[in-house]
Order: C-alpha cells, then sequence, then structure tokens
C-alpha cells in the first residue's frame, strides 16, 4: 500500500561519473520498501519529446550545437517534464526523484559554456514556472574521476561528457557554488565514498525531511523546502 503526502520532489546533481543514477536508484529502492510511492526521472528526457530533444542534445553526430540552442533545448526538455511529469506527480503526493534539474543548466550551460548562470536560471525558472526541489543532493566528483569511472564502463561518452576537463572544472565549481549559496537546500557529498555509506547519508537527510514535511501537515512545524527556498 503507498502512503500518501504531500509529495516531495528530490533532485540529484553533480559532474559526470558522480553516481548519481546510482544513488537515485538506492534511494527509490528504499523509500518504496517502506510503502511510498516514488516516481525516477532523468534530465534531458522524461517525455516522449524530452527524450527526442535528449538524444539531439547529447548524441554525437549532430553537427555543431552552439550554447544558446544548448540551453534551450534542455530548457524545452526540461519545461515539458516539469508540466507533464513533476507537477502531476507531486499533486498525487508521489515523491520524485530526478537525475540532473535546473542546476545542471546552470553549471553547464551558465558556467561551462559561458552563458551567465544568472540568464540561464532565469530562463529555466520561465520554463517550469518556477518549480524547485525541496532537497539537492550534490555528489561532487573531480573531474580526472569522474572520466575514468566513465572509461571504466561499457557506454561512449556523449557531447558533454566528451568535453575536456577544463569544461568539467568549471562546472564543479560552480556546483559548489550553488550549494555554499542555499545550504539548508542542499546536501553535498564526496562522490569517492562507498555506495552504501553514500545511499545511507542521503536517506537519513530525506528522513528528516518527511519528518519535518508530516510535522508540518499538523501544523507543529514552518514549511521545509517552499518554492522559493529551493535550489536553482
Amino acid at each position: 500500500m503507498s502512503k500518501q503526502g504531500p509529495g516531495l520532489f528530490i533532485a540529484f546533481e553533480g559532474g559526470d561519473g558522480a553516481g548519481k543514477s546510482t544513488q537515485a536508484a538506492r534511494l527509490g529502492e528504499a523509500l518504496e520498501a517502506r510503502g511510498f510511492t516514488v516516481l525516477r526521472t532523468r534530465e534531458p528526457g522524461g517525455t516522449p519529446i524530452g527524450e527526442k530533444l535528449r538524444s539531439l542534445v547529447l548524441d554525437h553526430g549532430h553537427g555543431h550545437i552552439d550554447a544558446r540552442t544548448e540551453a534551450l533545448i534542455f530548457a524545452a526538455s526540461r519545461a515539458a517534464l516539469a508540466a507533464q511529469v513533476i507537477r502531476p506527480a507531486l499533486d498525487r503526493g508521489d515523491i520524485v526523484l530526478t537525475d540532473r534539474y535546473i542546476d545542471s543548466s546552470v553549471a553547464y550551460q551558465g558556467a561551462g559554456r559561458g552563458l551567465g548562470q544568472d540568464a540561464v536560471r532565469s530562463l529555466n525558472e520561465w520554463a517550469t514556472s518556477d518549480l524547485q526541489p525541496h532537497l539537492t543532493v550534490l555528489l561532487d566528483v573531480d573531474p580526472a574521476v569522474g572520466r575514468q569511472r566513465r572509461a571504466a564502463g561499457d557506454a561512449a561518452e556523449d557531447r558533454l561528457e566528451s568535453e575536456a576537463d577544463e569544461f568539467h572544472g568549471r562546472i564543479r565549481d560552480a556546483f559548489l557554488e550553488l550549494a555554499a549559496a542555499r545550504p539548508d537546500s542542499y546536501l553535498v557529498l564526496p562522490a569517492h565514498l562507498p555506495v552504501e555509506s553514500l545511499a545511507a547519508q542521503i536517506l537519513g537527510r530525506v528522513d528528516s525531511l518527511l519528518v519535518a514535511q508530516e510535522a508540518e501537515s499538523v501544523g507543529t512545524a514552518p514549511s521545509v523546502g517552499a518554492s522559493g527556498g529551493g535550489n536553482a
């Protein structure tokens, strides 16, 4: 039997090779084992149009994609995901886990591509009608370590993964700056920690959110993760 609540939105962020997908899966399994209804999604993608846009922006072979076009493709995919998937799930009281969200565009296109973090943030807040996560889990990975992890896997690097370590270094710095600016909305963990240790720490933070959310529902605690206080 699923548990019904007001809905909880958690984003997993970090550089390529940080282990976001692994930790999102671990958290989803742990929450489902407790009876929660969990929806897992990814960016870009998560909707039929989003998956087509994912192929256009990440696969090689589509020719040169300039930085602004790249940013707009990501924002378009995110707009569809927020409207068609995330908001309806939250309205049902589900727990939504997304592998990447607005912070990725702020870091990759805003800082990595040099478009400006404020401009990219504004574009994506408009695209999502300012839908913000209650919590962002940032798995911090050194670019060289991330590349080693990707090389050890079976899949070839996509367009962004294949960029130079200098590019990924700017992205890492941007993620850490975003987290430092709003520490209450983030959980920052070193990606090199054992998988089980990371999973336990993430679940512990989510448990705290769920307890606070339950208390809020009966009027005994202040709001947690309100729209204006989440990450962007």
